[in-house]
């Protein structure tokens, strides 16, 4: 009988695409979505914050905890920066880097503990042509990340920028979207520097992409502000884009861009943001606070800021300083209860902008349902808003196309 394995994914979409990759190549083992009935279980694990390491950890103790026979092998970002400790405490059996994924089945039968970290200017060359368990695919487009903004620690997991190759990608989405899968979402480290060493554009590649059968909505993980040049801007009213750009701000005070060694521009940065509202976009962003040099009066006009900013979405968290970098030498530190108010304050604020965006939205919705619980189907419209539908039919994998709802504070709701 078959061993079986269990993937635990932590962290972005890359890591999701990963793990894709990992199942896909597996052939002497059995997939199991049931962690406590594995043999070996995978941990995919992301390194961006100290929490998720901290993530990281309390998952292995959990699992030494209910299933300690199970043998544990760790990848993905944190497999650079906390493998090799946590292989002296034995706590997992082997570390792999993102390069070796492919090799998954020789890997999983070693007998002795190992420390494979790989390769930083790997590119992926594996078609996946299905998702377990998911309704939308993941396509990886790039890799690795050539900004060094003072706080990240990424570009030193991940490597450089560099493409994947446009025919492979191509490849895989016709070969999803004839085995059913009609969304997909770009992912990558920096998704908008696709193409830059390949003479070609993101933008070039979302228009094949659409040409493609049986594609029906092209979702883009965080772009860069400086990416959304005016190539990119011809495509916007295509039928098949996300009505929702994740465009990537981390601050909205220019002093605190430049301590972050960002390369946007605040006020740049609002002219885009309005053009891309003026044609029906919602908008979400990425932010950092308590960053260090963040005084009280560089937070205030931050808020005033983002408060004129046409945002629906905020993906923010507090400052994490992580070794090596050179935010992690700045003063003066903020104070983590502070940076955590800062926090909520934003969210807050961004909650409001996305309840009003939804009330003053009068068109119907175009949703993907993904999954079914409790009783109620669950999926996201095109401005990426959850929606929440009541039906007796089973909808899993449907797309629908919903003009009566109703706006509530989390979400809306249909009964179709």
């Amino acid at each position: 009988m078959k061993k079986k394995v269990y993937f635990k994914t932590f962290g972005c979409r890359t890591n999701l695409y990963d793990s894709q990759v990992m199942m896909s190549s597996l052939k002497e083992y059995d997939i199991t979505e049931n962690e406590d009935e594995a043999d070996v279980i995978v941990i995919n694990s992301c390194t961006v914050t100290n929490g998720a390491d901290t993530h990281v950890r309390s998952y292995i103790s959990q699992v030494e905890k209910h299933n300690g026979d199970a043998k544990l092998f760790l990848t993905g970002c944190g497999a650079h920066t906390k493998g090799e400790s946590l292989l002296k405490e034995n706590r997992i059996h082997g570390v792999f880097g993102q390069s070796e994924k492919q090799k998954i089945d020789t890997l999983l039968k070693k007998e002795q503990p190992f420390y494979e970290p790989g390769d930083l200017n790997h590119v992926d060359d594996m078609v996946v042509d299905e998702f377990i368990g998911k309704s939308r695919a993941f396509i990886k487009i790039q890799e690795g990340c050539n900004f060094r903004c003072s706080y990240c620690i990424i570009p030193y997991v991940r490597g450089d920028a560099r493409s994947m190759d446009e025919s492979r990608i191509l490849e895989q989405i016709t070969r999803l979207a004839s085995n059913g899968f009609g969304e997909f979402i770009l992912t990558g480290t920096n998704v908008g520097s696709y193409g830059q060493d390949r003479r070609t554009s993101l933008a070039k590649l979302m228009k094949r992409m659409s040409q493609i059968r049986g594609v029906r909505r092209i979702r883009l993980g965080s772009v860069e502000p400086i990416q959304i040049g005016d190539e990119f801007k011809e495509i916007l009213d295509e039928p098949w884009m996300e009505k929702h750009m994740h465009i990537a701000l981390q601050h909205t005070s220019p002093k605190m861009l430049k301590l972050m060694n960002r390369r946007n521009i605040y006020k740049y940065d609002r002219e885009l943001f309005e053009f891309l509202a003026d044609k029906g976009y919602a908008i979400g962003t990425d932010f950092i606070t308590g960053h260090p040099g963040e005084s009280e009066e560089l937070w205030r006009e931050a808020m005033l800021n983002a408060g004129e900013l046409p945002l629906t979405h905020i993906h923010a968290f507090t400052y994490s300083k992580r070794d090596g970098t050179p935010s992690a030498v700045m003063k003066p530190e903020i104070n983590g209860k502070v940076a955590k108010a800062r926090l909520h304050e934003l969210q807050d604020l961004i909650y409001a902008k996305n309840l009003a965006f939804r009330e003053a939205y009068n068109g119907s919705l175009d949703v993907l349902i993904e999954s079914y619980k409790e009783g109620l189907y669950h999926g996201l419209d095109q401005h990426f808003n959850k929606i929440v539908v009541e039906s007796k039919e089973d909808l899993v994998g449907n797309w629908l196309n919903i003009e009566n709802y109703e706006v509530k504070k989390d979400f809306n709701y249909a009964r179709v």
